[in-house]
């Protein structure tokens, strides 16, 4: 049975945020969300989603959201986040961060891919 991890974004990190706006909305892009004085903004291409985010991490990020769509809107019957990682963990994978399995609601966990590229999977709800 495949794992369904919700909604899929790639988080950019960026040197420029002004820049990396302007060369997003070039490319068809525009504002969804997010602060650029916060130095971080959610852009969208139709149902492409990137997230532009200025001195807050190294290196990009393949993000998911259990329990949102690709439009950022909640979806019903979703996987928890606790549930995925207890799945992945069963499967030998080790987590950089993992979730408070005695919490609900809002948690994330992050683990890497063979090739070192960072996989976070962050529920909001």
């Amino acid at each position: 049975m495949a794992l369904d991890l919700g909604a899929f974004s790639i988080s950019l990190s960026v040197k420029d945020i002004a820049a990396s706006r302007a060369f997003y909305e070039t490319l068809g892009f525009a504002e969804t969300g997010g602060n650029q004085a916060q130095n971080w903004l959610i852009m969208r291409n139709g149902e492409r989603v990137i997230g532009l985010f200025q001195g807050m991490f190294e290196g990009n990020i393949l993000t998911f959201n259990p329990g949102w769509n690709q439009m950022a809107q909640d979806v019903e019957g979703f996987t928890d986040v606790r549930d995925i990682q207890e799945r992945l963990k069963s499967a030998g994978l080790t987590h950089a961060k993992e979730a408070d399995a005695s919490t609900t609601g809002p948690e994330s966990i992050m683990l890497s891919d063979p090739d070192g590229n960072v996989i976070l999977i962050d529920q909001h709800r």
